[in-house]
């Protein structure tokens, strides 16, 4: 009996002892076997498992025993031995043959990898093909053993693994951004290795099916239905169009996520921080090219550059090897003489920041939303307001609604947290998510509910802690000599820009200057003077003071103003440094003397013990300010005990034009210390703003702090969501309880969100989304139909915003393409000086040459350009000028061009003569 089936086990058995571990299935050992052997069995296999497994083998090939194969069989599957009991069921042993060159490659690289990987990092990623009982092994040696003997028990159940497990811990050692074990394992590889690359291996042909994608009706049915509710005749296949390794792809909770958007349906995708959602944008992405071909244009969005420039790169990665999909991308800085229509005509796929598509929208170089199939909308709690999300979806609406014959793309958004807006119970939450679904023109909000258990396996939500601290005492002599100098500043803002006593200040906390003085430079009409600048300088001192050390702010003051004595320095910056000199020597004494900041003292205590707990621990500090980040970073390296962590800083961009302290990094400085985080122990702590919290990819850490940093819910939930690893804890430190107290609301209100969600799901008959639809329109209509405030013909000077020079007469402005500013004086050029421009390019038919800057005061004035055959013409930017009535002799301050209150003719290219406009002197 049997007979066939134990030949073909010992024709197979060098497979089957290589993979099996005879404890793993006691079950049968126990039922099949007498309980001597099973002994022996189990005490050989401490000193080699596979000669135990080849004695349990030699007890099989002796069984007589009725359904011992079977049984058998099933322990294996029982035993999570999946690809050894598909092997023994169809006799077929060709996978486990190829795994035997990995093995090979994993023994001959075992002494390096073993000291360069991070075990307990990948096994959330690794839970396909290593056992749950594995998983736990080997975090039980590292917790007794350390790092270093569970890689080495990791090794060895990879070795023995019968799965396809090479792919899966390359993979795992990416997405840990442990790039030198990853590359012991492909030494003739770039050092590049993208998941969706290793995806789209072996990828099988895509089936396709052409049809022509319609709106939905007004009919609200299916409307925020949770997916699970929609019935299996309403949805298709998830994988329908799509090959094998588009299934591997994603996982059950992400194939949840993404069914509602595969069937067409606009949909918001809501689900925490680190759980793929880009991974689920790009199988939408691929499953819509695969269901239009040839017709399907998709945008995806960012909100900001640094996400753009990240996912972009995903983008272009994933579709590498489709020749038939075309990525491209644009954003703020490359759309220079881009035209977006013909860029959307030459590719498939778009990513773009979204003022790159309203700029489009509004000049007419894309004629409407039709020309798309697919939006992709990142962080989509953002579209609502002025936010240029809201204003494409505004778009949207208006065609949708005032056209009976439309054809518009569908839309689907991706959010951490649905909960916008303000509320303080689960009625008011459920209006604001109906707003935002409205707004997103929404059929579905698609939540993990049936496999919550996989998410929740692959995403940790770290445990919040708070850590109140004693306030800094109040009679802080270096606070109240700051405080005397910004009243001083005060008093010289009032003298030079008339400013009556209505804006007095009486406010003296560090967090209220700044927001009063926001009043006091609109009634100075000079928000980018020295005098404002100066100012809000000294109230960043504040913060430092109060949150770092005394020593931090008074370094960051100084170096501000040795930058303003290598400006100009004009009569004004004189008075201004003359403050600061004057108390300098007492500064100097208070910043050597002062005590130590009672929050700092928690941080080090905190940070000390949880390296001390675990050296591998990997932190992301959040803070609100630059010049709070730069100075913690200093602190940080000035502290023996904590200088090993040697942090990073990744702090916003900030203007191109600003060259002040802690005016931004650039994108190259930001990735290079987003790479340097993710891909060595370098770089142990990362200080960041508010650009780390939304968006940009931070590698998994197990530490977030929270200096003093306070949002709303969505941003509680993204911050949070940055301690992606096992065991992730989250730590407040504040010495304002209110701040405290609004964490812990924020806390109670994203749960009110969860069961609004749950709710709206439950009811969608409930929902309002037409009426808040045709409400928004009619607000549009009505604003649309409101005379434009008419502007004044009289004259008006234009004198430099920095030391009120005198540059032009409002008479002398025309408008170019309805947007370019031009002084069609030449004598202009008397009073400015130029230099050559760094980056020289055309846009809108505009050549940029030179820089324009202030004769006297060296502030940038705009540009000098060539247009067409006419040379020189100046360009201005209007927030570098103060405008004066020139009958009033009142002073305006203007932001944007679209504001001002006076009237400008068009530019006439018969304007421009060779008696005018001839050859500069």
């Amino acid at each position: 009996m049997y007979e066939l089936e134990k030949q073909n086990l010992r024709l197979f058995s060098k497979y089957i002892v290589q993979v099996l571990r005879p404890s793993y299935i006691k079950v049968f050992l126990s039922e099949y076997l007498d309980e001597e052997s099973v002994e022996r069995i189990l005490s050989e296999e401490k000193a080699s498992v596979t000669c135990a497994a080849q004695m349990l083998l030699d007890k099989m090939f002796q069984l007589e025993a009725e359904g011992w194969f079977q049984a058998f069989l099933d322990t294996l599957l029982a035993s999570e031995y999946t690809g050894l009991h598909a092997a023994v069921s169809d006799w077929n042993f060709a996978e486990l043959e190829d795994l035997q060159d990995c093995r090979t490659l994993l023994d001959r690289v075992e002494p390096s990898i073993t000291k360069n990987m991070k075990p307990r990092e990948l096994l959330s990623h690794l839970s396909d093909c290593l056992t749950h009982r594995e998983r736990e092994e080997i975090r039980a040696v590292e917790d007794q053993c350390g790092c270093v003997a569970a890689s080495e028990r990791l090794v060895k159940s990879l070795r023995r693994c019968d799965k396809q497990w090479f792919k899966m811990l390359k993979t795992a050692l990416y997405n840990c951004s442990q790039k030198l074990a990853l590359q012991l394992l492909e030494p003739d590889e770039s050092e590049e290795m993208c998941v969706s690359e290793e995806c789209e291996e072996n990828m099988d042909t895509m089936s396709t099916v052409r049809f022509e994608f319609t709106e939905d009706g007004e009919s609200n049915e299916g409307l925020l239905k949770s997916i699970n509710e929609i019935s299996s005749s309403d949805q298709p296949s998830i994988t329908a169009g799509l090959g094998r390794s588009a299934e591997k792809k994603l996982r059950e909770y992400q194939k949840e996520l993404a069914e509602a958007a595969f069937s067409g349906q606009n949909t918001i995708i809501c689900a925490p921080t680190g759980c793929g959602k880009t991974i689920v944008a790009l199988a939408i992405c691929e499953h819509h090219l695969k269901k239009f071909p040839g017709k399907a244009k998709v945008v995806f969005m960012a909100t900001k550059v640094e996400v753009y420039a990240q996912q972009y790169k995903l983008f272009i990665d994933h579709f590498s090897k489709d020749p038939d999909v075309r990525v491209t991308g644009v954003c703020g800085d490359t759309d220079v003489g881009v035209c977006l229509r013909s860029v959307v005509d030459r590719n498939e796929v778009v990513v773009l920041t979204p003022q790159i598509l309203v700029n489009a929208l509004q000049n007419k170089d894309l004629p409407s939303l039709d020309v798309f199939t697919l939006l992709l909308l990142d962080e989509c709690h953002n579209t609502t307001g002025k936010h240029p999300y809201n204003n494409i979806m505004s778009r949207y609406l208006d065609t949708k609604l005032t056209s009976s014959a439309h054809t518009l793309p569908q839309v689907v958004g991706f959010t951490a947290s649905v909960g916008v807006g303000s509320f303080k119970n689960q009625q008011e939450a459920e209006m604001n998510i109906c707003h935002l679904c409205a707004n997103l023109d929404t059929r579905v909000i698609a939540t993990v509910t049936k496999n919550i258990d996989e998410l929740r396996s692959y995403v940790h939500i770290p445990e919040k802690e708070f850590f109140e601290v004693p306030a800094s005492p109040i009679s802080d002599p270096f606070i109240r000599i700051i405080r005397n100098i910004m009243c001083n500043i005060e008093q010289l803002a009032k003298k030079i820009y008339d400013i009556g006593t209505q804006h007095t200040h009486t406010h003296k906390h560090t967090h209220t200057h700044k927001r009063w003085f926001k009043l006091l430079c609109n009634a100075a009409l000079m928000c980018m003077c020295d005098v404002c600048v100066c100012y809000q300088k000294y109230n960043d001192a504040l913060i430092i003071n109060e949150d770092a050390r005394t020593k931090d702010a008074l370094d960051y003051l100084q170096a501000f103003i040795e930058q303003v004595r290598k400006a100009g320095y004009d009569s004004t910056e004189r008075t201004l440094t003359a403050f600061f000199d004057v108390q300098r020597e007492q500064l100097l004494r208070l910043a050597t003397e002062g005590q130590e900041n009672p929050k700092l003292q928690e941080l080090k205590f905190i940070l000390e013990e949880e390296y001390r707990n675990n050296d591998q621990t990997r932190t992301v500090l959040f803070v609100r300010t630059r010049a709070l980040a730069d100075a913690l970073k200093k602190w940080i390296d000035e502290t023996d005990s904590l200088k090993f962590l040697n942090p990073g800083v990744l702090i916003g961009r900030g203007r191109k034009s600003s060259q002040m302290v802690g005016s931004g990094m650039t994108l190259t400085s930001q990735k290079g210390v987003l790479d340097s985080f993710k891909t060595s122990d370098h770089i142990k702590i990362l200080i960041a703003t508010s650009v780390a919290d939304e968006g940009i990819d931070i590698p998994q850490c197990n530490l977030v702090l929270m200096y003093e940093y306070v949002g709303n819910v969505v941003k509680m939930v993204q911050v949070r969501g940055r301690g992606r690893a096992a065991g992730s804890r989250c730590f407040l430190i504040s010495n304002r309880n209110e701040r405290i107290e609004k964490e812990k609301q924020n806390m109670e209100r994203e749960k009110i969100v969860e069961k609004a969600i749950v709710s709206l799901q439950a009811s969608p008959e409930t929902l309002q989304v037409k009426l808040f639809q045709r409400e928004d329109k009619a607000s549009r209509d009505f604003e649309s139909r409101s005379p434009e405030k008419p502007r004044t013909v009289g004259s008006y000077k234009l004198l430099c915003a920095k030391c009120n020079a005198f540059a032009c007469v409002s008479d002398d402005l025309r408008v170019l393409k309805e947007c370019h500013h031009i002084i069609l004086d030449h004598t202009v050029f008397k009073r400015c000086v130029t230099n050559p421009h760094l980056n020289p390019r055309s846009f809108d038919g505009i050549t940029k040459t030179q820089k324009m800057l202030c004769a006297e005061c060296k502030l940038d004035w705009g540009i000098i350009a060539s247009y067409l055959n006419i040379k020189d013409l100046p360009i201005v930017k209007i927030e570098s000028f103060v405008v004066q009535d020139v009958a009033t002799q009142r002073k305006h301050y203007f932001r944007k061009w679209r504001d001002v209150t006076f009237a400008m003719r068009e530019f006439e290219l018969t304007e421009i003569t060779p008696e005018t406009w001839g050859p500069r002197e």
